[in-house]
């Protein structure tokens, strides 16, 4: 069984930083893509920025140069570094592994960027 554990939302003022992490359950960590995904109300859920196995990241255009992915294997973890925040980055923020054709997904952080 697999599970996904984030923390570090919150309210946060427009050029504003977080940081988000998600905790991973089981020995397959390693050995998986890690992505995170945000979902803003009335809207669909968008890939923000994912990261393979040896550590190469990919991001949404909307967020280059501004968030950073990183992973520990060694701890089970993915963070998501967000500077530079903007109004239009508020949205629920979920972890995301994938395996073997199956999503799972954490509980979702909420990420709420306003002055």
């Amino acid at each position: 069984q697999v599970q996904l554990v984030e923390s570090g939302g919150g309210l946060v003022q427009p050029g504003g930083s977080l940081r988000l992490s998600c905790a991973a359950s089981g020995s397959i960590f390693s050995l998986r893509a890690m992505a995170w995904y945000r979902q803003a109300p009335g809207k669909q859920r968008e890939l923000v920025a994912s990261i393979t196995a040896s550590g190469s990241p990919k991001y949404v255009d909307s967020v280059k140069g501004r968030f950073t992915i990183s992973r520990d294997n060694a701890k089970n973890t993915v963070h998501l570094q967000m500077n530079g925040l903007k109004p239009e980055d508020t949205a629920v923020y979920y972890c995301n592994i994938n395996i073997l054709g199956a999503d799972y997904w954490g509980q979702g952080t909420q990420v709420t960027v306003s002055s």
